[in-house]
């Protein structure tokens, strides 16, 4: 993963409007309130036997906490995030925000930042949907606070 590049990604997030309707950008997902960018995907798993899986998964939470220190240097700590008990709320029918309802499914924490003098919050986290499917490194901005 190019850290510079993520940087930018993240930045333009932080600047962009947040789209009235859920839409497909350019670097991922965005709706009302929310911003998504897929910064890193990895290569799916159908043909391994764990080890390639494992290496990916460590590797892609390296980066996470890589580009995590280049926005505590902005931002200063992040808060450790889980989103377990979202994930729980949003599968008894507890009516959620998003993106947190979305992101409680398949990314199982976050690091969040408030981003100074905007009232956004960044977060990352490392998505992966089921076992065999690839990991995704994701960067969300959002309005809406943590639930």
């Amino acid at each position: 993963m190019d850290i510079a590049k993520a940087l930018a990604v993240i930045d333009r997030l932080c600047a962009a409007a947040f789209p009235a309707e859920p839409t497909r950008t350019d670097v991922g997902t965005a709706g009302p309130g929310y911003l998504m960018a897929e910064l890193a995907t990895s290569d799916d798993f159908w043909e391994d036997d764990g080890s390639r899986r494992e290496e990916t998964a460590d590797q892609f939470q390296c980066d996470r906490d890589g580009l995590g220190e280049r926005l505590t240097e902005r931002w200063g700590s992040p808060q450790a995030f889980s989103l377990y008990s979202v994930f729980e709320r949003v599968t008894r029918g507890e009516e959620t925000a998003e993106p947190w309802a979305s992101l409680s499914g398949h990314v199982p924490d976050v690091q969040v930042w408030r981003a100074s003098g905007s009232g956004r919050w960044i977060a990352l986290g490392v998505s992966q949907w089921d076992q065999e499917l690839p990991f995704q490194l994701l960067a969300v901005v959002t309005a809406t606070d943590p639930p």
